[in-house]
């Protein structure tokens, strides 16, 4: 729970969202990488969620800090335009 908390204090739950369409496209800054979550799909691209529901864990620790930051409105919002939406999941596209 330290791990998740201090994820959250340090603002490294991200949440951008692009206006004016209000997408929004979440993420977590772990160690030296920044792992796309789908906090209502319960989705994370970090290889430990992966490899966790092969074994039966249903989330990792970047799933839970950012329902946590959510819960407490703690997520540190980065407004967009919608322009940059595309060039934007290019970017997250190329970094899985």
């Amino acid at each position: 729970m330290d791990r998740i908390r201090s994820l959250v204090s340090e603002k490294r739950v991200k949440l951008h969202i692009f206006e004016p369409s209000q997408r929004k496209i979440w993420s977590v800054v772990g160690k030296g990488e920044e792992h796309w979550i789908d906090p209502d799909c319960n989705y994370c691209s970090c290889p430990g969620f992966y490899f966790g529901k092969l074994n039966g864990k249903m989330i990792c620790y970047h799933l839970e800090s950012a329902q946590l930051a959510r819960n407490e409105n703690k997520a540190e919002e980065i407004i967009f335009s919608d322009d940059e939406f595309f060039d934007f999941l290019r970017g997250l596209i190329s970094d899985l």
